[in-house]
């Protein structure tokens, strides 16, 4: 069992995302540790790219202000390095193929398991196209991480089956954001998920941003993923983020527990 299947054993997971580098690599930085802190089980870092096609509009331009700031991959590695000196929950990139293929893939992957990376979410990167980076991630002890969408249907349960760490469970069509309300039948996904692999958790992110969302989606699945409702926080509170960050993911996480 990986680092990042232990977040859910016995317990429901928060799953926390955050743009790496917005505004700066100081403030991500300690948004993690206070994240961390306050209870997210595990958190993924958002590497910015500057064509985000799986992103709404809040973290699109989170990813336009990260490098507009000049952000680079190598220093977002040196902040998990330093990261690594007190938080010990997994941290996960999630960023796309791209970034890794320019960067190098056997590169990227060393760099990340050296930095102490569990594992990576590349969500323009389908099924068929896994084996460009699965097997390398396994080399360096990486979870690939794979997402179902409401419209993965039939391939439900092939993705299921090779899952590693968690399956991803998109909640919504199109892309990331908060949304009023989920109108996705996510319990029928998460059926078809744990009917084919029983031991895979699902996580579901897209779109969740409010306690009672975070409740009732804690009912059904092992985790619940949080991005743009933080990004959010991020834009308004800028360097002063951090504590405002820590407070909604409290709230969020007492949600789940009740």
């Amino acid at each position: 069992m990986s680092r990042i299947q232990e977040v859910f054993q016995n317990k429901k997971a928060f799953i926390a995302f955050v743009t790496c580098g917005d505004p700066d690599l100081t403030t991500t930085a300690q948004i993690v540790r206070e994240m961390a802190a306050s209870g997210a089980d595990l958190i993924e870092l958002g590497i910015p790219f500057s064509d985000p096609v799986a992103e709404g509009a809040v973290i699109q331009a989170a990813n336009a202000r990260a490098l507009a700031g000049g952000v680079t991959t190598d220093q977002i590695f040196d902040m998990v390095r330093s990261l690594r000196n007190d938080v010990s929950i997994p941290l996960v990139f999630m960023t796309y193929a791209n970034i890794v293929f320019s960067y190098g893939t056997e590169r990227f992957l060393l760099h990340a398991a050296d930095a102490g990376i569990d594992g990576l979410i590349l969500p323009d990167v389908p099924f068929e196209e896994k084996a460009d980076f699965a097997p390398a991630c396994r080399a360096h002890g990486l979870d690939f991480i794979s997402l179902i969408a409401p419209t993965s249907r039939e391939r439900i349960a092939m993705i299921a089956r090779e899952a590693e760490g968690f399956v991803y469970c998109v909640s919504s069509m199109g892309v990331t954001g908060v949304r009023g309300q989920i109108t996705t039948n996510v319990g029928e996904m998460i059926r078809q998920v744990r009917e084919a692999n029983p031991r895979i958790p699902c996580a579901v992110g897209f779109g969740i941003s409010t306690p009672e969302q975070a409740r009732e989606m804690a009912k059904i699945a092992d985790g619940v993923i949080v991005g743009s409702a933080i990004v959010r926080l991020v834009e308004q509170h800028e360097k002063d983020a951090a504590a405002f960050v820590g407070s909604y993911v409290r709230e969020m996480k007492q949600a789940m527990l009740e």
